[in-house]
């Protein structure tokens, strides 16, 4: 839009564009070298930040391995019975993350499914953190993948098969080029959320240091006893998030 009119939207878009933005810019003012180094120096720090690492990463392992399989399923299914499904695969992002944390500790604990038919609860662990991070961050994964595979032309598929590719060698010369862009995104994405994951972690999985004490939940802490030690780890999250979505913006910005 170049004519005179475009000023009016940017004018229009401006405030909300600045309260976006205003959370990041006032961590950024807030902390100063020597809060830093002081969050950087918290005991606390090492071990949440390397639990967040660890349990993160294995979240995203489990949404891809299972997740891609699902977003090809969608992407595949009629439009009617894709939307029904997605219904349930997008359910966890507009949920308060409070009730998805009490439906997982209803699920996996001693009184919900998973306790009566093994007899333990997973709950107030390790595990429950994982739990809690794919239920919130496979939605956005599933949503980019799912978009990425409807791009893929069936009709490269078959010509693939006839060409004596197997299914599998279709997927990996044909599909997974084409979509790569959106698979990548989403992992970003997804990853990124489960670092940042909070209210479904404490109700599930405790604040338990060394054992379900993750980042946010380092930063939760911290907040009762030493400000600047919240501040210190909250900008350091807030840019390991900004980064990972930088870099997905400057990597894929000409396949959009």
């Amino acid at each position: 839009m170049k004519d005179g009119s475009s000023k009016w939207f940017v004018l229009l878009g401006a405030p909300l564009l600045l309260l976006l933005a205003l959370p990041l810019l006032a961590l950024v003012g807030a902390v100063s070298s020597e809060t830093l180094r002081a969050g950087l120096e918290e005991p606390a720090f090492g071990e949440a930040l390397g639990l967040s690492l660890r349990t993160s990463l294995v979240s995203i392992v489990l949404i891809v391995a299972f997740g891609a399989p699902l977003a090809w399923s969608l992407s595949r299914l009629p439009e009617t019975k894709a939307r029904f499904v997605e219904v349930f695969v997008e359910l966890p992002m507009v949920l308060p993350p409070a009730v998805v944390g009490l439906g997982l500790l209803y699920a996996f604990s001693r009184r919900g499914l998973w306790g009566q038919t093994w007899g333990e609860s997973l709950a107030f662990s390790s595990t429950a953190v994982v739990l809690a991070q794919i239920v919130i961050g496979a939605p956005l994964f599933v949503q980019s993948a799912t978009a990425a595979f409807r791009r893929v032309d069936p009709e490269l598929l078959l010509v693939a098969r006839t060409l004596g590719q197997t299914a599998v060698g279709s997927m990996a010369r044909v599909a997974l080029p084409i979509a790569w862009p959106g698979l990548v995104s989403g992992i970003a994405l997804a990853w990124a959320r489960a670092l940042g994951e909070f209210g479904a972690t404490l109700l599930f999985a405790g604040n338990l240091p060394g054992v379900s004490q993750t980042m946010p939940l380092a930063i939760y802490n911290a907040l009762e006893s030493d400000l600047d030690v919240a501040l210190a780890l909250g900008l350091l999250l807030a840019t390991v998030g900004g980064g990972v979505l930088l870099l997905v913006r400057l990597v894929f910005r000409g396949h959009r």
